[in-house]
């Protein structure tokens, strides 16, 4: 009898060994028993940049993805290529296994955002639309848009990448770096930008610096499309008669801030970008301008236009001469003084 009870006492700790090592295996191996049931909801956690294995898991617990973190985490120390998850947006299923849970982060595919990029915005404010969809820093990004090394990546001589970052709707992994997605916009500027193209850049006496830099100033004064092939023809013929300018554009570029009307002492700013006070091009783009601004400076209308100026009720006046330019200030003056008084009469009602 006393060697019976011997014999159970020496194997009551394998037993309890098997039992352990089995309910392991079930909380790494079997569905179900660590994860929370699947209900058709998943739970969505955000890896970002930086994240840690034991980080990421934390986050998983946090969300209710998970019962118990030392499940993942002892399939991480068996499986150390499983800590390799990638930044991004994940929603997780239920009723995985800490091993297919781990394996489906690693596999997923990284959310897409749709972002819309528009004509004539400036990179600054570019950063802003990225920081504000992708998992982007927006001073990140301007760093990016400076950096010498990325800049000669892309063939762009500048200081930075205004002018290049190309108009258009656009898929982005939401974790994408500031250098992908300034990579992307900047390629999708030479996709555009074709042989045909730089050769009549060459036949217009320009290069592509100049071209974009011209480009920009066209956006910057107009929306209308049918408007900016009248616009560049002013600017060309003002360079061609070594006449300064003199656009409102390039003055708010210049002045620090957000853009704001401008004041008549504005026009004394002093800055390379100010064509109010130097002749010739600006030394860059000024904003990002799209197709139909490039290529309206490659074929501009055929004029002798030197002056436009706003009507007041959309679109623009031209004149080529002063005296005629005048008479378009005039109107509108005009036009503004009969907005307002109908906007007081409105208010007065």
């Amino acid at each position: 009898m006393p060697r019976r009870n011997s014999r159970l006492r020496s194997t009551a700790p394998w037993a309890a060994l098997i039992v352990i090592a089995l309910f392991i295996a079930g909380a790494i191996f079997l569905p179900g028993i660590n994860s929370r049931p699947s209900d058709g909801t998943p739970v969505t956690i955000v890896v970002h940049r930086g994240d840690g294995f034991r980080r990421i898991v934390e986050k998983l617990h946090e969300a209710k993805a998970v019962r118990f973190r030392w499940p993942l985490l002892a399939t991480g120390a068996l499986m150390p290529q499983l800590h390799k998850i990638k930044p991004g947006r994940y929603s997780i299923p239920g009723n995985l296994s800490a091993l297919n849970l781990l394996r489906y982060l690693q596999s997923r595919p990284q959310d897409e955002v749709q972002l819309m990029i528009p004509n004539g915005v400036e990179q600054r404010k570019i950063a802003g639309i990225i920081a504000a969809n992708l998992d982007i820093d927006s001073t990140a990004f301007m760093e990016a848009s400076r950096d010498r090394r990325l800049l000669a990546s892309l063939g762009i001589t500048g200081k930075d990448t205004e002018g290049y970052l190309f108009p258009g709707t656009y898929n982005f992994p939401w974790a994408s770096t500031a250098s992908e997605v300034i990579t992307f916009l900047a390629g999708r500027f030479r996709a555009f930008y074709s042989d045909s193209l730089k050769q009549e850049t060459a036949r217009a006496g320009l290069d592509e610096n100049r071209l974009l830099t011209l480009a920009s100033i066209v956006e910057a004064e107009t929306p209308v499309d049918a408007e900016k092939p009248l616009i560049a023809s002013v600017y060309l013929n003002r360079l061609q008669k070594n006449m300064r300018l003199q656009a409102d554009p390039t003055v708010q570029y210049a002045i620090p801030g957000e853009s704001r009307p401008l004041y008549f002492k504005d026009l004394a700013f002093d800055s390379p970008y100010n064509t109010y006070r130097h002749a010739g091009l600006p030394p860059g783009p000024i904003c990002n301008p799209g197709p139909a601004s490039i290529r309206a400076v490659l074929n501009p209308a055929k004029t002798g236009y030197l002056y436009f100026v706003a009507t007041g009720r959309g679109g623009h006046s031209f004149a080529s001469t002063l005296a005629g330019h005048a008479r378009n200030v005039q109107r509108y003056r005009i036009a503004r003084e009969e907005q307002q008084t109908g906007a007081n009469n409105g208010n007065q009602q």
